[in-house]
């Protein structure tokens, strides 16, 4: 087997010398300059190529230059930062020596940029036909009819719905993973001769995920386009690349192959951030409690809440998104909610902080009523359930020190002042593994996992019972995220703290949690503890997430869309509903005059595991046996272990 791979990269090698070459990046060097005037290298010789028809994708933490890297090929630097040397020639010439106006001239139309997140690209108040089409329009590239008949066969090509009338659609009007396919289009309407795609899956989940990179990897190929694929996550590089460049702090650590670069890597960072990708699902251990967080209540209970937008007429929502949702946190134990966006976490979590009344049913902490607006809770009660943002840059005021930020909810809630607040502050920041000296520092001064660990330390300093995080690791690279996780599983041990931990990563989730709480359009599908909910996954809904989930190896992508619950579940979107299952329209086992008429029962399994499904635990069962075998086939035939390549290498 190793000797058919080696051959398999010599021959990719000499099928390459054979193509044409698009770009060429000689010795690119970047840099800054200190208020000293001192030069500061950021990107420090680096050199590869990138032929027609080929996606090559730049890989690191965050850090690692890979954004600045792939910026250079629009001739294009952040502020503060500028070109200190090299050659970036694209179809030989250099861009980074053009004339402004010819540079501004490639920009869109021989080089197109696709941001991370689609929903700040797409001007809300401008259609999306019209933002699809503006950049071949106006460098003179096609005629508006042209451009407008290319925008439709593309959103054919990337499966878009409806793809005749979703042009006259508003940004607001498409779901995420829609918006990030048609910021494809927007790209590729024009027909670059080079892709550069910055991290455009990220913050999707996973079902969302897969759609896109399916749809990428189709239109890619269709367009014989070439592309830049920026990311920090190997699972998906491995199903979109051809060729691999591994960066850390702006040096190429390795490059090579797909196939080589993920079955024998030869660098000890490439292997390190292996390591890092997608932890195997394993249960969560729980802590032993003392003290005053040793109680037999729960730390919160949700019970037969319904919950919504727009106000309440008639004890329902407007527009409801959670349904008769029913959930236990356990003292000094962590809860994980999962599912796709859009399914009710964010809302649950709102919900229990006090930031979105519910419209029926209670939220209890420690066995105590809470009211369902933060304006009528207590400052003890306030001060028991704090909240973690998803997104620190947004959180953090940027014009306050970190010791203020810090001190903020010390003075608040527990009246400290002087030299008592700052030596808390200092302990605090100790507890989150940051230097007390950072207490003098700014929010832009810090890296994103130093922020979110600010993030979380604002939270601790009001010694709350409950913290809700809510996707604060899904913006952060695999490593600094891992470290995240790390970090609050040791402050739940210090403090035994209860934490309900939101997500769409199912696999950091199982890392982390001891309960696991699914959802599905605002209703709990299935729950119970963290093993027993991941193996098996009985739920249909539990397998798609399960199956969702990225491997490490070529070829998964392309299995993965043949099985019978992704090519029903993938394809179509979420549905809240209030009779049936909402997961009737996507289920490969449903009930035609039951599933889609009747609300499904609870299946009640031992150590609270349940189950809300119409079949019986014996069908789920046979579903499950059934799945498992075709993948073992598939797996047999077609996949190289990962694992005992890592051990050779």
């Amino acid at each position: 087997m190793i000797f058919l791979r080696s051959l398999a990269v010599v021959l990719l090698r000499k099928w390459y010398k054979t193509m044409d070459k698009l770009l060429e990046v000689k010795n690119l060097k970047i840099s800054a300059r200190s208020d000293e005037g001192k030069e500061i290298p950021i990107v420090k010789g680096v050199s590869f190529d990138i032929f027609k028809g080929q996606v090559v994708a730049l890989i690191g933490e965050s850090g690692s230059g890979k954004t600045t890297i792939s910026l250079s090929s629009l001739a294009y630097t952040k502020p503060g930062l500028h070109f200190a040397g090299g050659e970036v020639l694209l179809n030989g010439e250099d861009v980074l020596s053009m004339a402004p106006l010819r540079q501004r001239e490639i920009r869109g139309s021989n080089v197109a940029y696709l941001a991370q997140s689609a929903a700040a690209t797409f001007n809300p108040a401008i259609t999306i036909g019209e933002q699809v089409t503006e950049s071949a329009v106006l460098h003179g590239i096609l005629s508006q009819e042209e451009a407008t008949k290319r925008a439709e066969e593309l959103y054919r090509a990337l499966e878009l719905p409806d793809p005749d009338r979703i042009g006259h659609r508003y940004p607001h009007q498409v779901s995420g993973g829609q918006l990030q396919r048609l910021m494809a289009a927007m790209a590729l309407c024009g027909r670059p001769d080079l892709m550069v795609l910055d991290e455009p899956t990220t913050a999707l989940d996973v079902t969302t995920q897969i759609e896109v990179l399916k749809a990428f990897k189709k239109v890619i190929r269709e367009e014989n386009a070439a592309a830049i694929y920026v990311t920090h996550d190997l699972a998906v590089v491995a199903q979109i690349a051809d060729y691999i460049v591994v960066l850390y702090s702006g040096e190429i650590m390795e490059q090579g192959p797909a196939d080589q670069i993920i079955n024998s890597p030869t660098h000890a960072y490439t292997r390190r951030l292996m390591d890092a990708v997608r932890p195997k699902p394993g249960a969560g251990q729980g802590v032993e409690v003392s003290g005053e967080h040793d109680r037999d209540i729960p730390a919160v209970e949700v019970s037969k809440m319904t919950a919504g937008y727009g106000g309440v007429v008639n004890g329902e929502p407007k527009v409801t998104i959670l349904r008769d949702v029913n959930i236990k946190v356990k003292n000094g134990q962590v809860m994980g909610v999962i599912g796709e966006s859009g399914c009710g976490k964010s809302t649950l979590a709102r919900v229990m902080a006090g930031l979105l009344p519910q419209a029926k049913g209670d939220v209890k902490l420690e066995g105590d009523k809470l009211q369902g607006s933060l304006h009528d809770r207590s400052l003890e009660e306030l001060q028991k359930v704090q909240f973690v943002f998803q997104m620190a840059d947004t959180a953090l005021n940027p014009k306050q020190l970190i010791g203020d930020i810090i001190g903020r909810p010390l003075e608040f809630y527990h009246g400290m002042k002087g030299s008592e607040k700052h030596r808390k502050v200092s302990e605090i920041l100790d507890m989150v593994e940051l230097p007390a000296d950072f207490a003098s520092r700014y929010p832009m001064e810090l890296s994103g996992g130093q922020k979110q660990r600010i993030n979380l330390a604002r939270s601790l300093a009001a010694s709350p019972e409950v913290m809700l995080c809510d996707e604060v690791t899904s913006a952060l690279d695999s490593i600094v995220g891992a470290n995240v996780i790390k970090l609050l599983t040791s402050l739940r041990d210090k403090t035994g703290v209860s934490f309900v931990f939101i997500s769409h990563d199912l696999s950091t989730v199982a890392s982390f949690a001891d309960t696991i709480v699914v959802l599905y359009a605002g209703r709990v599908v299935e729950q119970g503890p963290t093993d027993e909910v991941l193996t098996p996954p009985f739920h249909p809904y539990t397998r798609l997430l399960i199956s969702s989930v990225p491997e490490l190896r070529l070829g998964w992508l392309e299995e993965t869309m043949e099985k019978r619950e992704m090519a029903v579940g993938i394809s179509k979107g979420v549905e809240i509903t209030s009779i049936g299952c909402p997961f009737y329209n996507r289920c490969p086992n449903a009930i035609e005059g039951t599933c889609n008429v009747k609300n499904a029962p609870i299946i009640e399994l031992n150590n609270g595991h349940q189950i809300s499904c119409h079949l019986k635990l014996t069908e789920l069962n046979d579903v499950e046996e059934s799945t498992n075998a075709a993948l073992s086939a598939s797996e047999s035939n077609n996949v190289v272990s990962i694992s005992s390549n890592w051990d050779k290498s």
